[in-house]
This record gives structure tokens, C-alpha cells and sequence, in this order.
């Protein structure tokens, strides 16, 4: 062993000198034979035991990553086949619910196609029945020539009587010879109280007739009131301050302004006396009648107008009407009031949207007002 590879050491248990290689493992004093260090440190195992376990940890740790790894996938996807059958049953079950809503549209649209269908031939019987009876009715009312004749053709005889004795005071007993008439359109017409049937009449000379019949113990008897336009007070005479200062009258109603007074409070209104036979001619003009169109008269007048305007009828009357454009037929109570040298008049109820013997107004509105919640 050369020199360069020894080197001196001090034992600092004994405290002499000795020589050993630099590189030795485990130095050892020539002199006492025990390590130099002054102090001992035992030999450790449990460290490397531990050292060993966290190895061991850690190998079995690493090789554990891939096994919860693969743990986790597999939860993954599980959970995405889980998704998949819930989305699946519910696409399922949607397009269950909207074929059964498209069966039940058709069963529901054929159903209605089917009633309407044996509606409209049910009607199409009743009318080849009533139609040649009902014009036998009104050809022996216009031959008749004293009210006393015509009373023995109209409905309600008895209580009609007495208003036609007043109401020939007063009017001509229509001069038409029966068989200048020509029947243009017939239809029946679904009352609450039954079936009536409505004839719709021209003649040579231009004029036009509507007439109604009911049938009164299997008779098809004229609706007279409605024939005639029947009031109870002549309308010009009761404007220029004659007669009762209240009564009810069939007359023609237009809004004015209609348009420009869409979105206003009131309902700007003109009455009209009709003229029979001439539907486009339109009689004394009333003075501007206001109605809040939250009342309800307002809504009811305002359903009215509607309807006409989508060319429907009251009762759903499938014939088009003989009035002129914009107008309604009415019957409606009205107010005179004379005060202070001045003169206005008060609509008091709106009846009906029509001019028939029944007092139903021939649509639905709701009795409250726009301002206050429905009642449940």
C-alpha cells in the first residue's frame, strides 16, 4: 500500500494516533481496537425494515394505480351507459306521448268531423221537411190582408195578438203577393229552447226578406216580432220626445270611429231604425250613445261586433248576413231624459245581439268587470 493511500486518524475514545486508508468503511484505533468516533451509533435495521415497507408500499401503490384506474373507467362507464337508457326511455316516452296526442287529434278531428257530419245531415233533413210547410206559413200571412188573418200563422198567437193590434195602428200591413217570392238560402238554426228554421226571400223588385219559424205543436209558425223589427214605441217618434220616455227597440247599431277608437274606454255608438224589405237602407239616425267597454253591455256589444267582423252570426247561424257591412242587429232598452231644456238619451240594457223571440243575447261574455279578477 503506497503512502498516498494512508492517512493519520485520531481515536477520540483513547485519544492516540493511527494510520488507515482514507476510503476505509469502518475506521479502527491500532491502539484500543474501537471505532474513533467518541460517540457510537448502533446499527439501524427497523429504518431500513421501514425504508423496505415504504418500497414495498410504494411498488404495491404503483402497481395498484392502473387496477383503480381500470375501477374507474369501468364506474365511468357504467354511469354513461346509465345516462344513455334514461335519455333513451325518455325520447321513448316523449314520442309515445306525442303519438298518442296525434291519435287522440285525429280521433278527436274525425270525431268532430263525424258529428258535424250528422249535424248537417240531420239538418239537411229537417229542412226538406219544414221548408215547402214553413213556406205555406208565410204565403198565407202575406194573403191574409187584416192583422186578425195574419195572427192565425205566427207563433205565440195569443200573447202576440195585441202587439200586432198596436203595431198595424201605426204601420201598412205588407202588400206582396206571395208568389213573387223566391227562396234564396235556408238554414236552422240551433236555439236554446230548439230547432227554428230561417228562409231568406227575394223579389222582383229588389226587395229582401228574412223570416223565422218555430215549430209550435208540429206547426212551423212565423217569429212575427222579429219579422217586422218589432219595438214597442217607433223609434224616430220616441228621439223627437213622443211617447214613453223608455222602451225596448229592434234596431241597427254601428260604432263610429271604430278604429280610431280601439284603445279608448268607451264605445262610440249610433242607432238606426230598420227598414224591412231594404236591409242596405238604414232609417233615423240616433244621437252618439257611450258604453264603457269594461260593463257588461260593453263586452257584449263588443263580441257582437267581432263576430260580425269574422262573418259569423249570432247562435252560429251559417248564413251570411243581409245588413251591410260594420252593422249589428240589436235589441237594446233605452232612456229618454228631457232636463233643463236638454235632451240625452241613456242606454239602459242591451237585450240581445239579434232581433229573435228569446231573450238569450246569442253569445257568452262574463258578467265582471275587466277591472276585477273572475271568480273561480
Amino acid at each position: 500500500m503506497s503512502e498516498k493511500n494512508i492517512s493519520w486518524f485520531h481515536c477520540g475514545l483513547c485519544g492516540s494516533l493511527f494510520q488507515s486508508t482514507p476510503k476505509a468503511l469502518y475506521y479502527r484505533c491500532s491502539a484500543c481496537g474501537h471505532n474513533p468516533s467518541p460517540v457510537v451509533k448502533p446499527k439501524v435495521t427497523r429504518p431500513e425494515n421501514t425504508n423496505s415497507a415504504k418500497r414495498r408500499k410504494s411498488t404495491t401503490e404503483w402497481k395498484s394505480d392502473p387496477s383503480k384506474k381500470k375501477l374507474s373507467y369501468r364506474q365511468v362507464g357504467i354511469l354513461v351507459i346509465f345516462c344513455l337508457a334514461v335519455m333513451l326511455i325518455t325520447v321513448i316516452k316523449i314520442m309515445t306521448a306525442f303519438s298518442d296526442e296525434a291519435i287522440q287529434s285525429q280521433n278527436t278531428q274525425s270525431s268532430e268531423t263525424k258529428t258535424r257530419d250528422a249535424t248537417e245531415e240531420l239538418d239537411q233533413t229537417l229542412l226538406n221537411e219544414a221548408v215547402p210547410r214553413c213556406n205555406l206559413t208565410i204565403s198565407g200571412f202575406l194573403a191574409s190582408g187584416t192583422p186578425e188573418g195574419c195572427n192565425q200563422y205566427v207563433s205565440a198567437p195569443v200573447t202576440t195578438a195585441g202587439r200586432m193590434a198596436d203595431f198595424y195602428k201605426l204601420n201598412p200591413l205588407l202588400s206582396i203577393d206571395p208568389k213573387a217570392l223566391n227562396l234564396t238560402r235556408s238554414a236552422v238554426l240551433h236555439m236554446p229552447a230548439g230547432n227554428a228554421i230561417e228562409l231568406n226571400f227575394g223579389l222582383n223588385d229588389d226587395l229582401q226578406l228574412d223570416a223565422v219559424f218555430i215549430n209550435e205543436n208540429g206547426e212551423w209558425r212565423l217569429d212575427w216580432d222579429h219579422f217586422v223589427r218589432y219595438s214597442k214605441h217607433p223609434w224616430p217618434l220616441f228621439l223627437a220626445g213622443g211617447g214613453s220616455t223608455q222602451g225596448e227597440f229592434r234596431l241597427l247599431a254601428r260604432q263610429r270611429l271604430a278604429d280610431d277608437r280601439k284603445n279608448a274606454d268607451t264605445l262610440s255608438l249610433v242607432f238606426y231604425t230598420p227598414q224591412l224589405g231594404r236591409p242596405s237602407d238604414l232609417g233615423s239616425k240616433s244621437p252618439e250613445f257611450l258604453v264603457k267597454r269594461d260593463s257588461k253591455n260593453g263586452r257584449l256589444l263588443e263580441a257582437a261586433f267581432n263576430l260580425e267582423k269574422s262573418g259569423k252570426r249570432a247562435f252560429g247561424v251559417n248564413l251570411p248576413s243581409n245588413d251591410p257591412e260594420g252593422i249589428i242587429r240589436v235589441r237594446v232598452k233605452v232612456r229618454r231624459v228631457d232636463e233643463n231644456d236638454e235632451r240625452h238619451f241613456v242606454l239602459e240594457d242591451v237585450v240581445a245581439c239579434h232581433w229573435y223571440s228569446i231573450d238569450e243575447p246569442g253569445m257568452e261574455v262574463s258578467d265582471q268587470p275587466l277591472d276585477q279578477p273572475l271568480d273561480k
